[in-house]
Parts: structure tokens; sequence; C-alpha cells
């Protein structure tokens, strides 16, 4: 099969570098299966999809196919938060102990609902052994999260939320609304615009997922600090974080049913774009005032060395904020290079989804054969930057991409 009879989709012309890139990914950087979906100033101008839902290259990664997107699930969380927020039901100033009050012990008592949202409260791993399928049971995590001790203060720095964010986050959504993170999430907005993107996925829709294809590292790959941390030190914090869930497999039907708010989601380019085009002031689903949608964004959070990722991070409230660490070894997968007003998040191995308010532009991307790091790698980053250029923007070497 040739490269034009693996690639479906549409694509307008002022975007033909977009396309152009993603072919290259399949050409140049060993993607596997992948789909990339833009919108601008309301306008679907990017939809496309390729490649193979597995390695052997037996099937074809369709319209609808789906995978895990990991972290970028955590913009889907932090929406529904910040829609609570909207509602005026949640005060990201309160302390969370106003909304879930057995979670305000042990060092715990001054932790906002902001520091929740922007890596700042000291959950960023459980520190006990999580039970094997633990991650399965909220009442349990919740339970977890309540008894132990921060990392550090909360407040006073911040550090990534890896997977946890999904129960700290998600837990005041259900304290608020009443409902389940995945119920309120798929009531609340992927049933009104539509979208395939799931917190807990129904059975019946198994058949459309592509397994996630694990990264390998090859003997000469360099480790970062985040990665020599987690092999060579059990107690530490990143160690915990990556390798304390309770051994979740991302292939399994257990983990894809299970409402994972911190890294569990499912869907597809467009499905992630079609969610984030709630944002974008062209949107006829518009959910969130200007207001809040410029507070989304603002930087909440940033830091020269991130407590968990041991690398500089920015965050706004409950988003990943342009982030260039490509000065650093290893620094290519350690970054994100957005607009600099852009923010959304980045999902493990490689998925990404974001909204850049200056151009009012909506972009996703995802896939199944994961890449070295937490952040980007160069098959979605290369996405990214073509969509820029079709935009005429003209650099990134600021740390974001500038008109």
């Amino acid at each position: 099969m040739d490269l034009q009879e693996m690639i479906g989709g549409e694509c307008h012309p002022s975007f033909a570098n977009v396309a152009d890139a993603f072919a290259e990914n399949f050409e140049l950087r060993k993607e596997v299966g992948a789909s990339v979906c833009a919108f601008h100033k309301g306008e679907k101008v990017v939809d496309l999809w390729g490649g193979h839902t597995d390695e052997t290259k037996e099937t074809s990664w369709n319209e609808d196919t789906m995978s895990v997107v990991f972290s970028c699930t955590k913009a889907a969380t932090a929406l529904c938060a910040h829609l609570l927020v909207e509602r005026g039901q949640l005060n990201l100033n309160a302390k969370v102990g106003d909304y879930w009050p057995e979670y305000a012990c042990n060092g715990k008592e001054d932790t906002t609902v902001l520091m929740m949202l922007n890596h700042s409260a000291g959950a960023a791993a459980f520190k006990d052994p999580i039970k094997p399928g633990g991650f399965a049971d909220w009442d349990y995590i919740i339970g977890e999260l309540e008894r132990m001790e921060p990392w550090w203060k909360p407040g006073i720095r911040n550090g990534y939320h890896m997977i946890s964010f999904g129960w700290t986050v998600g837990e005041l959504v259900r304290r608020v609304s009443g409902k389940s993170l995945g119920t309120f999430f798929r009531e609340e907005f992927a049933e009104p615009l539509g979208t395939d993107f799931w917190i807990g996925l129904p059975e019946t829709l198994e058949s459309r997922l592509a397994p996630m294809i694990a990264f390998i590292p090859g003997p000469n790959d360099p480790l970062t600090p985040f990665t020599q941390a987690v092999v060579t030190d059990p107690e530490s914090l990143q160690h915990k974080a990556m390798m304390n869930m309770g051994a979740p497999d991302f292939n399994a039907r257990e983990t894809h049913a299970a409402e994972l708010g911190g890294g569990g989601g499912i869907s597809n380019a467009r499905g992630m774009a079609k969610l984030f085009s709630c944002l974008s002031p062209s949107s006829d689903m518009q959910m969130f005032s200007s207001d809040r949608i410029a507070a989304m964004g603002q930087v909440s959070a940033a830091t020269r060395e991130d407590a968990t990722l041991l690398i500089p991070s920015r965050f706004g409230q409950g988003f990943m904020a342009s982030m260039d660490n490509r000065a650093l070894p290893g620094g290519h997968e350690a970054s994100v290079i957005m607009g600099r007003n852009a923010f959304g998040h980045v999902g493990m191995g490689g998925s990404v989804v974001f909204f850049d308010p200056d151009c009012d532009l909506v972009f996703a991307y995802s896939m199944n054969r994961m890449g070295a790091g937490i952040l980007l790698n160069a098959r979605g980053q290369s996405l990214i930057d073509a969509a820029y250029e079709s935009l005429g923007y003209q650099s990134n070497a600021s740390g974001a991409w500038m008109p």
C-alpha cells in the first residue's frame, strides 16, 4: 500500500503544509497510525487520518479510529472544573476543604482549588503502594489522597501531577456536580458537542481502539534526569509518579472503562479538536465567557525545575502553556512549542490538543506509536509548526510561535 492510499480525509489548500508534514511522519519518523485535525476561525481546515492500528499493519486506521490520548485527558478534566467555575459553583481561590472536607488534613488544609489545577498542590504522586487495579476503584484512590501527606507545602512550588490530577480535580467536579467525572464530561461536553472523547469508554466502542505501542529506548538513547530518577530511585517522586499507579495496562478493557481523568481518556484528533472548539469565539457552541477563557491560559505556575519532571515547566489553570526546553539534553522530547498565548495539553508519547486565542486556532493530533518522553516529539511538533507556518507565522525561536 502506497502512502496516498494510507491517508484519508481532507485539508484546505492553505494548510497543505500540514498534510505534507503528516505524510512525512509516516515516511521519515516511523509513524504507525495517527490523526490530525485543526479548526481556524471556526472552519475545519485539516481533518486527516492514516496508517494502521497495529505494528503488523494488517488493519487500517480509519476515520473513526480512536486511541488512548493520555494526559490530553487533563485538558478535558480541567474544562469540567472551569464550567463549574463559570457557573459560580466552584471558586478557584477557595480551599479544597470547602468542597471536600476529608482532604483538608495532614498538611493539606490550606490547599486551594487553583493549586489542584496548576500542579502546585503537592499531591503529585501516591506515597504508599497502590493495590493492583486500584486505579479503577475511585473511592479507594480518593481515600489514599485524603490520607497522604503532600510532597511539599501546598502552593510553594509546582510539580506535574502526572496521574493524580484526574482524581484531585475530578473529585472536586464530583463533589460539586454530584456526578462522576466521566458522566459530567459526557453530559456537559461530549454529547452537546457531538465529539468522540471518552473518560470511561463504553464496551460497545472497544473495537474502534488502536492499541498503544510502547516506546522502547535504544541502548544509545540518553536518559533524561526524570528517567534516571524513575529507574534508579524507587523512593523518588519521579518513580512514584510513573510507577505507583496500580499497574494499569492501557491496552486493557478495565483501563479503558475506568474514569482516569489524569491520563486515560480515549479520542482521536477530530474528537479533541471538536472539544476545544467550544473555546473558539467563532464556534456556535462556545461554552465559556471570554474572561474565563483568558484566565484558563494565563500562566499560573512556572518554574526553572518542575518538582516532578525536573525541567522548566509552565502551566495555566489546568493547561500547559508553551514550553521550550530545546536547549536541554533531550529537550526536543521535553518541549511543546505553541503560540505565546496558546494553551492545551500534551499526552505522554506525543498526542496534543490546544487552542490559540491570538489566531483562533484549534489543533489536535493523536497516534498509537508512542515516542520518548512525557511531552511532544518531532512528529507532533512538526505538525504544529506546519499549522503556524500555514498562518504566516515566521519563527518560534523565542520559545513560542510569533507572527
